[in-house]
């Protein structure tokens, strides 16, 4: 049975008649709803015919960011319904499934979207696409949308599409969508007082994946001063997973339950927490996972420690990791229209209100600073290579769409001209990361189906820190565990095997007979080839990119000749990475993993005051083999001599006139000449490569002042 009364108390109602105006004269429309008003969860229904009899059925699919997100709506929507989900109303997450026969609005994640449109281009028996909380900028929700309106334009032009957000820009996403309408709705009229409490002394900014542990005392000291100042429950954003857990237990004794609520998190938890309290007052501390489409009941105080965690990648390192930002002006929003959902509440926000204008208006766009490897094999996928025939809001960096090209033709899912390959498509379809999809595709046929799709588990979302810093190790104890995390890891390597089962793997046999430490390094060096290293002294390691890696003190690996590094980040103003995740692996592995950055050749250049000639077979920067060159070419030991002088100045040379009776500038082509076959060929000091930095008494050579070393 219909809950009418609870639908009547949604102020999104008044706005939908326009919309629906907006729909039928434009085919699209951006609709501006503040949180609470119903937009996710009333609109949808209205849209598919579902709350009037005589109306025709449309079909219906929701696209949201985040998995909690599109399970709480469609629970929601069954709700409002008087159904359960699976019924007129489901939802589609990656590795799970609730819909039925009659289903008319599904709720999807934008990433399940996007592998629909790339099977299903014309998105058959679909009415009406609604792209939710587009504000956030996320890569798969603004590929998602130049997609759809691709398929406007040229297949489906009946098909309708609305973009809907609390806080967004709506005059871009209205141009993107070829000038359609600007739908606003009323806000609840619920107060919100805003309580300026930043920390007392300066912290430090964020940096990296760091917050001020100063910071955090501080946010849990705020906790405790909202539950005595106001009633209700409270609703803490931080930026992290580590950082909630710091903040819980620093909240011992609080007299309320304290949940935590992430993306990790079991389903269970989270619907627990969504499902409210039963008396008891709670504080839920909340990634950015809560900011959006859902409603937390209780909630009646914010405290928000305004940080976030964005993506960003150093293409020239190979190395992508999120970081923590000040949160943006739209984010500090949504996050304060959770406590006036229900009634009049209360924002606590952690910095002073004179920084507050500084914030940035929007997240920084994905597209704009993560790793567009994916992007870049879903547009190959699409038939427009360089992205160039999309619309987005912003278009993708040039330096980033090389580098993703360049990864792409590394691992054979693009060709020369970046047309997606027969394997780029399949590695598309896997709903993986390209390299994570190299790596099952090519780690199957190594070690074994099911044991490439546990190691990709793993690296697709990295284990808890306390699983140590050994992927092997980690491997054994997903195994073995009983926490949220293994859970997780078996239902999707289930999943990720099932999806490789057509790869051309060999099931659940190892075809190697490699042990567990040999699989995961196989794996992981095929998923990150650029990040194999060779180790350079104890617990130091370079890797093929040329970027130093250090592992922590104790760590295990600290001995291993070579390491797979599957997570690393560089600290700010740091030389070398840090080693999160790595495994074991020989150097016939590194080749056959990177293969693709095997190079030999010949060297002639200056370095440290000498100049160096020598044959080289390296893995990228890694230098495998090295062989001193006895006859270098006489030119290219010339050009290296000037490059020496011209970097270290003329103190190099003392001149002398040697008995051909040339002195410098001539001389040194004397010396490139007579060089090491000087006839008499006296020096205080002959370098290792053969060449002598003090070569007297021969015909017309130069006497230089040797290497640094030998200055001092």
């Amino acid at each position: 049975m219909i809950r009418t009364d609870a639908l009547g108390q949604l102020p999104v109602r008044t706005a939908v008649p326009a919309l629906e105006r907006a729909l039928d004269a434009h085919g699209t429309a951006v609709l501006c709803a503040p949180p609470g008003t119903g937009k996710t969860t009333l609109v949808p229904l209205v849209l598919a015919g579902l709350l009037d009899e005589g109306r025709p059925v449309r079909k219906v699919v929701v696209a949201e960011p985040r998995r909690i997100a599109a399970r709480a709506a469609a629970r929601r929507m069954a709700w409002l319904l008087g159904e359960s989900v699976g019924g007129r109303v489901g939802f589609t997450v990656r590795g799970e499934r609730v819909v039925g026969r009659d289903t008319v609005v599904e709720v999807v994640t934008t990433g399940v979207l996007l592998q629909r449109l790339q099977r299903d281009q014309e998105l058959a028996g679909v009415d009406v696409v609604i792209l939710d909380e587009c504000h956030e900028r996320h890569l798969d929700a603004d590929t998602v949308a130049a997609f759809l309106l691709d398929v406007r334009a040229t297949l489906r032009p009946e098909l309708r599409l609305l973009a809907a957000s609390a806080t967004t820009d709506a005059q871009g996403w209205a141009r993107l969508l070829g000038d359609a309408p600007v739908v606003e709705a009323e806000g609840v009229s619920h107060p919100l007082e805003t309580v300026w409490a930043p920390p007392a002394r300066p912290v430090r900014p964020p940096h990296g994946m760091r917050v001020d542990p100063a910071l955090l005392t501080h946010v849990a000291a705020v906790v405790r001063r909202a539950l005595a100042e106001r009633e209700g429950d409270v609703l803490c954003f931080l930026p992290g997973v580590g950082e909630i857990a710091r903040v819980a237990g620093q909240l011992s004794g609080v007299g309320a339950e304290v949940l935590q609520v992430h993306g990790r998190a079991p389903a269970a938890v989270q619907d627990a927490v969504l499902a409210g309290s039963a008396g008891t007052r709670r504080v839920v501390l909340a990634t950015s996972v809560a900011e959006s489409s859902l409603t937390v009941p209780g909630v009646r105080v914010v405290v928000d420690a305004g940080l976030a965690r964005e993506p960003r990648t150093d293409h020239a390192r190979g190395l992508s990791a999120l970081t923590t930002v000040r949160a943006s002006q739209a984010a500090s929003r949504q996050r304060a229209g959770r406590a006036g959902r229900e009634a009049p509440g209360a924002v606590y926000r952690c910095w002073d209100q004179a920084d507050d204008v500084r914030l940035a208006r929007f997240p920084s766009p994905e597209i704009k600073v993560a790793d567009l490897t994916a992007f870049a094999l879903q547009a190959a996928c699409w038939g427009d290579p360089d992205a160039s025939g999309l619309a987005l809001l912003d278009p993708p960096p040039g330096g980033a769409m090389a580098a993703a090209r360049t990864v792409l033709a590394a691992i054979g899912a693009v060709d020369d001209c970046g047309r997606a390959t027969e394997r780029g498509v399949r590695m598309a379809r896997l709903g993986l990361h390209p390299r994570l999809a190299r790596a099952l595709i090519d780690g199957a046929r190594e070690v074994g189906t099911r044991r490439a799709a546990e190691v990709v588990a793993l690296l697709s979302e990295e284990p808890p820190r306390e699983y140590g810093d050994d992927l092997a190790a980690a491997w054994r104890a997903a195994r073995r565990g009983n926490d949220a995390y293994g859970a997780r890891w078996r239902q999707e390597a289930r999943r990720l095997a099932s999806a490789a089962g057509g790869t051309g793997g060999s099931g659940g046999e190892d075809p190697s007979g490699a042990g567990d430490d040999a699989a995961a390094g196989l794996v992981a060096a095929l998923a990150f080839p650029e990040r194999v290293a060779k180790a350079r002294g104890e617990g130091a390691f370079l890797m093929a990119s040329g970027t130093g890696a250090e592992l922590t003190d104790g760590s295990r690996l600290r001995s291993a000749p070579w390491l797979a590094v599957a997570v690393a980040d560089r600290p700010v103003h740091a030389v070398s990475a840090r080693v999160r995740l790595a495994a074991v692996i020989d150097e016939d592995t590194a080749r056959l993993a990177a293969e693709h950055l095997l190079v030999s050749g010949e060297e002639v250049r200056w370095e440290d005051g000498d100049v160096v000639a020598r044959h080289v077979h390296r893995l990228g920067a890694v230098e495998l083999t090295v062989r001193t060159l006895k006859k270098p070419d006489t030119e290219r030991v010339r050009e290296a001599l000037l490059d020496g002088l011209r970097r270290e100045g003329l103190g190099l040379l003392r001149v002398t006139r040697g008995r051909c009776g040339s002195v410098w500038p001539s001389c040194t082509g004397c010396w490139v000449r007579h060089g090491r076959t000087c006839p008499t060929r006296r020096s205080r000091n002959v370098p290792t490569n053969g060449w002598s930095r003090s070569c007297h008494g021969h015909a017309g050579g130069p006497t230089w002042a040797g290497s640094r070393r030998d200055r001092r």
